[in-house]
């Protein structure tokens, strides 16, 4: 059960690494400038900046799944059809990434490029709502972080694998003067090899359990009372309150970094060196079992924004003209140390903390929402201050991020001693 619920993020981690953190932030900008000649783009009316459009986008995506997650978590806990929304929203996803095949760059093609590229965000975003909620089902407190480890690790391999093969179809289509051909191609590999893989988990897994009938009329009523229900019980409950906000203001760099990394790389920096994601979530997991979850997060936070101030350090050096490759080796290091071993440990910290209950599945929506809230937050704040003063300024609202997430896991760390944790 353990293996085929980590088989999921084999299947769908591909999207992360390949579409939004690899090859489609590079090839949205390369055909952009090809059709218009120049960093800005026509769209909807109005000329944007191709990378501040590009962060746009995510955040409309993240937007929009922000508020459906609570009605569809509803759905799932009345119904008790979890495995079957996060089917529809897999092959939602994967057939979005399939249709950027298509993505070619002109007016009114980018609005299909654009709409395939959301829609493939959401299905990626609403399916780990369900696949997340299953954590608690079919581990033991003791074991999640280290079952969150282990799924991270996988998407890590699985992504990893199929990165290179994409690298491999780029460079046979460039040897022939086709620099078009080996990206599209890639993104249709995406789509098939994120449905086909998804398979072993969805045979695998249990069908949930009706927790309670409601007619449909209630139920996106009854998803925001979920939501509320759950904040009242998380009011009582300080460590982890403190948590969540903590983990509201460091997901708003972290998946900003993730998110945008292609774009700040490309201009600016050298990119995360993913081979080292997977000790790393595998390290920091380890370090938690020896000093604790939010001591460890409380350092890794730490490491962040040192990263932060280096990288807008090394990036004014760039501009100034200085050397600076050697330093762009050592941030990529720091990345890839630290992207995975966060988001694992934020992953099982919380379902560590959650009380014991049957609504997996509305807890880890308001996990979800709280995260998806903080990228749309996040992705936008990046995006929006990369149009206006430059990508390099956009660093430092990343720095403010990370110590307001400083501040509040040390609340958290002080009301766990209280405890008596």
């Amino acid at each position: 059960m353990v293996n085929a619920w980590c088989m999921y993020d084999w299947a769908n981690s591909v999207y992360s690494l390949v579409i939004t953190t690899t090859f489609f932030p590079i090839y949205f900008i390369a055909i952009t400038r090809n059709a218009y000649g120049e960093n800005t783009v026509p769209f909807l009316g109005r000329t944007f900046k191709s990378s501040a459009l590009y962060d746009y986008s995510l955040a409309f995506a993240y937007l929009i799944i922000a508020f459906m997650l609570p009605f569809l978590t509803a759905v799932a806990d009345s119904r008790g059809n979890k495995k079957r929304f996060m089917q529809f929203f897999c092959y939602l996803g994967s057939f979005a990434c399939i249709g950027l095949f298509w993505f070619k760059g002109e007016q009114p093609n980018m609005l299909w490029g654009i709409g395939c590229f959301v829609l493939a965000t959401i299905g990626f975003v609403g399916s780990l709502v369900f696949y997340n909620s299953y954590l608690p089902e079919i581990a033991s407190p003791e074991d999640r972080d280290k079952v969150s480890a282990r799924g991270y690790s996988m998407g890590y391999i699985g992504s990893v694998i199929l990165q290179l093969i994409g690298f491999g179809l780029v460079l046979y289509f460039s040897e022939q003067g086709d620099n078009t051909s080996g990206p599209l191609f890639t993104f249709v590999l995406v789509g098939l090899w994120w449905m086909g893989f998804a398979q072993i988990t969805f045979f695998h897994l249990p069908s949930s359990r009706t927790v309670q009938q409601k007619k449909f009329i209630h139920i996106l009523k009854g998803g925001f009372q979920e939501l509320k229900k759950v904040w009242q019980i998380l009011i009582h409950l300080k460590v982890l309150k403190w948590f969540l906000v903590a983990f509201l203001f460091y997901s708003m760099g972290v998946q900003t970094v993730i998110l945008a990394a292609t774009l700040f790389g490309s201009q600016m920096l050298g990119l995360p060196d993913d081979k080292l994601i997977i000790p790393g979530a595998i390290s920091i997991s380890r370090l938690s079992g020896m000093i604790g979850n939010i001591n460890t997060l409380i350092m890794v936070v730490l490491f962040w924004i040192v990263i932060c101030l280096a990288a807008y350090h090394v990036a004014g050096a760039k501009e100034a003209g200085q050397e600076v490759e050697n330093y762009f080796y050592v941030l990529a290091v720091g990345v890839g140390l630290v992207m995975g071993g966060i988001q694992s440990l934020s992953r099982s910290t919380y379902s560590k903390l959650m009380p014991a209950t049957k609504d997996n599945a509305s807890f880890f929506s308001f996990y979800d929402v709280t995260e998806k809230v903080a990228i749309v937050i996040g992705i936008f704040s990046f995006g929006f201050i990369d149009e206006v003063f430059g990508m390099k300024t956009s660093v430092l609202i990343l720095i403010v991020f990370f110590a307001l997430g400083l501040i509040a896991l040390t609340r958290a760390r002080y009301h766990n001693i209280i405890a008596g944790n």
